[in-house]
């Protein structure tokens, strides 16, 4: 007998002035031609800013190196598959907030932790592949439900 629960939506009202913050459409079409586009370059340090990781530690976890990090400032845009990445990282990041109800610190902290239901990774190291991201927000979704993981 198995448990189903369905993908993590997150609060309509809080994300888009989460979105707003960070310079990104939440959804919809404008997100998906901004993802095709390249996402503009100042979205990483509010996006750095926002989650409180320091911009060089968060270039790690989204998976783009400092050589095209530095071509990307000067160009001013990312190429999709680093937006992206990006975008599932802010992704990540929105969800362990409201997981938190909104505390920063908390949902900061659980990012920066080991955890047992991802096999002792870090939730922050997994917005690099869509499989990672996704299992990311399931077990949020499972912890909202009161499932232990």
């Amino acid at each position: 007998m198995g448990l189903h629960f369905s993908q993590y939506q997150p609060p309509k009202a809080v994300a888009a002035g989460f979105w707003h913050e960070v310079g990104l459409p939440a959804r919809g079409r404008k997100l998906h031609e901004l993802l095709h586009e390249g996402v503009a370059y100042r979205v990483y340090p509010q996006l750095a800013k926002i989650s409180g990781i320091e911009q060089k530690t968060l270039a790690r976890y989204v998976d783009i190196a400092p050589a095209t990090l530095s071509r990307r400032a000067k160009t001013g845009r990312f190429k999709m598959a680093e937006s992206d990445r990006l975008y599932r990282f802010a992704e990540l990041y929105k969800a362990a907030l409201d997981l938190f109800e909104g505390d920063a610190e908390q949902a900061r902290s659980w990012l920066l932790k080991p955890n047992k239901g991802l096999g002792g990774r870090l939730p922050v190291e997994m917005s690099a592949t869509s499989a990672e991201y996704q299992t990311v927000l399931n077990l949020i979704g499972r912890l909202e439900h009161g499932v232990m993981a």
